[in-house]
């Protein structure tokens, strides 16, 4: 069934995205980086809750499969315009960061010692490839963080902030500079992109537009669609 608070999350994290990626037509606009970092924490959000909505056991699924399938064609195909819009860039775009985040947030939500081992096979890619991944090992384990903390509560919610936090670290600017403001207002953002996510998941008094599988090509899109102006203007 869908969830209107679960759909605002992902308009809320597309939104972000798309404000952080206006700063190539505006550099100077620095304030829409720090809005931008409330992005990657909700898109983990929204992989969690699907992954939580599974039976334990159930992980083999046909929707699954096609989940991890867009994914993964999606990471292959947005990585030419990722480049394209920031040919300095050291990353891969964030879909591998996020398909790797799926597998082990399976390996945590699901018993069986095969979804375990997938789990670990996912932190071992993460902790070799960490610094070819957009936030690194810690946003791989952000979505499992999420998953823990949405099952034990109290100081487990510590996690998804920590990680959070430790992705955008993840940047060598910002570790360089950890008492810049642009520095201390990035890592105020993405530590409170977790209680807003809390909230917005919340929100299902209203009915919220789907975002379907047209968010998967949005990414993309949108990166070319700035390159685009970017040339224009």
């Amino acid at each position: 069934m869908r969830s209107a608070g679960l759909d605002l999350v992902k308009w809320t994290a597309i939104v972000t995205m798309v404000a952080d990626h206006l700063r190539y037509l505006w550099p100077a606009a620095e304030g829409l980086f720090v809005v931008g970092r409330l992005a990657f924490p909700l898109f983990c959000l929204a992989i969690a809750v699907n992954a939580q909505r599974n039976p334990d056991g159930h992980l083999f699924t046909r929707g699954n499969l096609r989940y991890l399938g867009w994914l993964t064609v999606f990471a292959v195909l947005s990585e030419g315009p990722y480049r394209w819009l920031d040919p300095a860039t050291q990353t891969l775009n964030v879909i591998p960061t996020l398909t790797l985040g799926l597998l082990l947030a399976w390996g945590v939500r699901h018993p069986p010692l095969h979804a375990r081992l997938i789990g670990l096979g996912a932190v071992l890619v993460a902790t070799v490839f960490s610094a070819q991944l957009m936030y690194g090992l810690p946003g791989v384990l952000l979505p499992a963080a999420w998953l823990m903390a949405g099952s034990r509560g109290g100081a487990a919610w510590l996690l998804p902030c920590l990680m959070a936090v430790a992705g955008n670290l993840t940047n060598s600017w910002l570790f360089g500079h950890l008492m810049a403001p642009i520095t201390l207002l990035t890592l105020v953002a993405a530590t409170l992109a977790i209680p807003l996510g809390c909230l917005l998941l919340r929100c299902n008094g209203r009915p919220i537009p789907p975002v379907g599988r047209w968010g998967y090509l949005f990414y993309p899109l949108h990166l070319l669609i700035i390159k685009g102006l970017h040339w224009l203007l």
